[in-house]
């Protein structure tokens, strides 16, 4: 047996499939990445093969174990973190799956979650799983697969078929079938788990049609998850650590107290602050969620769901071509003529949280003649921040305030004067981590933590590392008279 120097992170996301070895500092030793194919067989649909997701998954841990020089026998213990909601329906007996993975995008549900609005269920819905009725989550989507996959309910009911979000798809892989099980983290986004007793709620379960026999257990999110089949890598690796994309960039960022708060800005932006033992049922359109859960206990999150952040930078590449690459909006930022009243509302797909607004759709407004790339560059860059005081404030109303500094991660997170303005507008002060592969980091800390390769929550609360602080410098009267303007123009882009 080697000695153990690594916990590989596997951080299977919706568009590639990425692994991870961090070292006993918590710093990344190796990384390899593959793309797979997305699927759109339908206006609104979108679908994954989850055979193919798990050749890039095997291909990448692979790849990761050889740039180390690593064998399987070094590595302390494996932590899958995955793409949320996306629905893997199984044969048990085989492994395969009966239909290509629904992933979250999929729009397919959408009458149906609106027809269960329209019958009264919103509320009991939230009230047990913090999440409001929509077809982001994967509830519906399983009751799809059950009702067109041919035989499939009938199976379903007999005990012959497993239903999970991906990282219970690649357990079950990974354990050569031995293990059927899922986190918290990621049950709490089904609209099936009552996050306040902890387990399926068979109201729900009856709602939704859903039969209790497809489910997976629900473990902790540093738990024991089984071994991998020692074929497989070289060696068995404890499966040690679980958690929704989100909620592991939480542990990444070592947000482990209430009030502490990360904003991940990639494609969209997801914020999710720490709320404690309090699960807060939101008024304010914001969603509960299970943050992570250790020895049973679970600690709970408010989220909010920022649908554009760097695709509205991708935007201005692809469709506008103002500018050549992402990086270059810093620098016109920088020298845009100040233009207080243009602002960009990117609701190219309608607007999240706290909005939830799907008819909205994207304008520039309060442009003069002056307005050129260089201001346009801006306004996109600045409704990353105004956006995410939105969520800020959301959660606020609902009683949760942000403590100390707002930590950040995802590409934007690199753009300097993007992140001092969202210092500026948010009035927190906005801290970039030194390792900003927050979401494996997270993993690799749940998965660590389990096996003692990292021996604390205090321990992982001081591995953490802060590359830049951005302080709050604009008065607070230019913060509010720039955010009054930001709400002016959302009411002008809104449907209702």
């Amino acid at each position: 047996m080697g000695e153990a120097k690594y916990v590989l992170a596997i951080d299977q996301g919706t568009t590639s499939s990425r692994a991870i070895l961090f070292d006993r500092d918590a710093r990344p030793v190796a990384m390899a990445q593959r793309e797979f194919p997305q699927y759109f067989p339908d206006d609104g649909w979108v679908e994954h093969d989850a055979e193919e997701i798990w050749a890039s998954t095997v291909s990448v841990v692979e790849g990761a174990l050889a740039k180390a020089g690593a064998r399987a026998d070094e590595v302390a213990a494996i932590g899958i973190t995955n793409q949320r909601e996306t629905t893997v329906l199984w044969e048990r007996e085989t492994g395969r799956p009966v239909h290509r993975a629904i992933v979250w995008q999929d729009r397919r549900t959408a009458e149906t979650c609106a027809q269960l609005v329209a019958d009264g269920h919103g509320d009991v819905i939230q009230a047990r799983t913090g999440l409001l009725v929509d077809s982001y989550f994967s509830a519906t989507k399983l009751a799809w697969l059950l009702d067109h996959v041919p035989e499939a309910r009938a199976r379903a009911e007999r005990g012959e078929l497993a239903f999970g979000t991906v990282d219970s798809f690649l357990l079950w892989r990974l354990t050569d079938g031995r293990v059927h099980a899922t986190d918290a983290t990621n049950a709490s986004r089904t609209l099936l788990f009552d996050i306040h007793r902890q387990d399926w709620d068979d109201d729900l379960l009856a709602l939704f049609g859903v039969p209790r026999a497809v489910l997976p257990e629900v473990r902790d999110s540093s738990a024991d998850f089984g071994a991998t089949d020692a074929a497989l890598l070289g060696a068995a690796i404890p499966v040690a650590g679980i958690a929704g994309d989100q909620q592991a960039a939480t542990v990444g960022q070592a947000c482990f107290a209430p009030g502490m708060i990360k904003s991940t800005y990639g494609t969209g932006c997801f914020a999710l602050m720490n709320t404690g033992e309090a699960a807060i049922s939101s008024t304010n359109r914001s969603l509960g969620t299970v943050a992570y859960r250790l020895d049973g206990q679970p600690t709970y999150a408010l989220e909010g769901s920022i649908f554009v952040a760097g695709a509205a930078i991708k935007w201005l590449r692809d469709r506008l071509g103002l500018i050549a690459e992402a990086r270059e909006t810093a620098a016109l930022a920088a020298r845009a003529a100040p233009q207080p009243g243009l602002y960009l509302v990117p609701a190219f797909v309608g607007l999240g949280a706290p909005y939830w607004d799907a008819g909205a759709r994207g304008a520039i407004l309060g442009m003069t003649l002056d307005t050129g790339r260089a201001e346009i560059a801006r306004a996109a860059l600045e409704a990353n921040a105004y956006q995410t005081r939105d969520l800020l404030d959301a959660m606020a109303a609902d009683g949760a305030r942000a403590s100390g500094a707002l930590r950040v991660d995802g590409g934007l997170a690199v753009n300097d004067w993007a992140m001092q303005f969202l210092a500026d507008i948010v009035g927190l002060p906005v801290e970039r981590p030194s390792v900003t592969e927050t979401t494996a980091l997270g993993a690799a800390f749940l998965a660590g933590l389990r096996v003692g390769f990292y021996p604390s929550i205090e321990a992982l609360a001081r591995a953490w590392r802060r590359e830049r602080r951005f302080e709050p410098a604009m008065s607070a009267d230019e913060r509010e008279r720039r955010y009054a303007g930001w709400r002016a123009a959302v009411a002008r882009v809104r449907s209702d």
